[in-house]
């Protein structure tokens, strides 16, 4: 176990986690069908909680993009690491797709809607705007980089640690999920451009019946949205921090 294997296998489970929580409510005849935004906020939620757990101890879970770039910002780490990091998530999401592709493949054949399909995979507005999905994604980005930025490490105290370990990462979850159930209404909140990109790809590739269009007139919106709003958060946190 390495930092780069930790991202790809973080990032695989985010996806299988959240891509499977979509699929289980907007798929046909599962057993979650029509569960609705609340079951799917949730279950993102705690897909990126997992994510960070399993690749916390070895690579810090950046598990995003946006997170690498605030920490290639903050000087954290070296151009040719970050590209790595970023790689291994783009990675990590097409595998964890093509992995809730396969579990639910009789699930995709008995749906007919393609634009459920695509969900499992991407996002995709509720209303086509560019200017304001874009300004969308850089805020909910922004809320979940400068909130990650204010985040404290464990404290010793009289040779005692005060932490909560694994429930440490608790907290990104609560900030994702309370950006999915404030702020997700318009473009499904990818604020992750590993999570959209790569299973937008795999989507792209997978033999699946009646699906919808890559949709690039869209699929910039996801990548660069969430990479702006994280430099703006991070160049706030610097200002207003040193």
């Amino acid at each position: 176990m390495n930092a780069l294997i930790a991202e790809f296998i973080g990032t695989a489970v985010l996806i299988l986690l959240g891509g499977g929580v979509v699929a289980n409510v907007v798929l046909k005849d599962t057993k979650g069908h029509n569960a609705g935004w609340m079951v799917i906020s949730t279950g993102w939620a705690l897909a990126v909680f997992t994510g960070v757990i399993i690749a916390g101890p070895y690579s810090g879970a950046h598990i995003n993009p946006a997170v690498t770039l605030a920490n290639l910002i903050l000087n954290k780490m070296t151009l040719m690491l970050g590209m790595q990091y970023i790689l291994m998530q783009v990675l990590g999401a097409m595998f964890g797709s093509f992995v809730v592709w396969y579990m639910y493949k009789d699930h995709f054949a008995q749906t007919d809607d393609a634009g459920a399909k695509e969900a499992v995979f991407c996002t995709r507005p509720a209303i086509f705007n560019p200017k304001i999905n874009l300004i969308s994604e850089i805020v909910g980005t922004f809320v979940l980089i400068f909130s990650i930025l204010h985040f404290t490490n464990p404290t010793t105290h009289q040779g005692e640690t005060f932490g909560l370990g694994s429930i440490g990462a608790l907290p990104v979850g609560f900030i994702v999920w309370a950006i999915g159930l404030s702020l997700g209404g318009t473009t499904g909140y990818a604020i992750n451009p590993a999570r959209d990109l790569g299973p937008r790809i795999v989507h792209a590739l997978l033999p699946i019946k009646n699906k919808k269009s890559f949709h690039i007139a869209y699929a910039w919106i996801p990548v660069v949205g969430p990479l702006i709003g994280s430099a703006i958060a991070t160049i706030l946190y610097l200002y207003i921090t040193t």
